[in-house]
């Protein structure tokens, strides 16, 4: 019964899995990009830079520092962890 239900919904059900494929592809590779911490420690850099180029304020320095870091703790937790 299984294949012909899988026949009959396919025209409705096959884009619709290949949406959802899309998304957890999209997902996952948002997610590595946002914990990556080759591109965590370049952010910090850039920060740093352009709060000694006087482009950002201390308290905005602050508060994007402190994202980073608990994004760069995050991605080394996910690393031990083996995610």
């Amino acid at each position: 019964m299984s294949l012909v239900t899988d026949v009959l919904f396919a025209p409705a059900v096959g884009p619709l899995k290949g949406v959802l494929w899309l998304a957890r592809l999209i997902a996952e590779q948002a997610e590595r990009t946002l914990y990556d911490e080759d591109v965590l420690r370049a952010a910090l850099l850039d920060l740093e830079q352009r709060f000694e180029a006087g482009e950002i304020s201390e308290a905005d320095y602050e508060t994007e520092e402190d994202i980073l870091l608990a994004r760069l703790k995050i991605a080394r937790e996910r690393m031990r962890s083996g995610l």
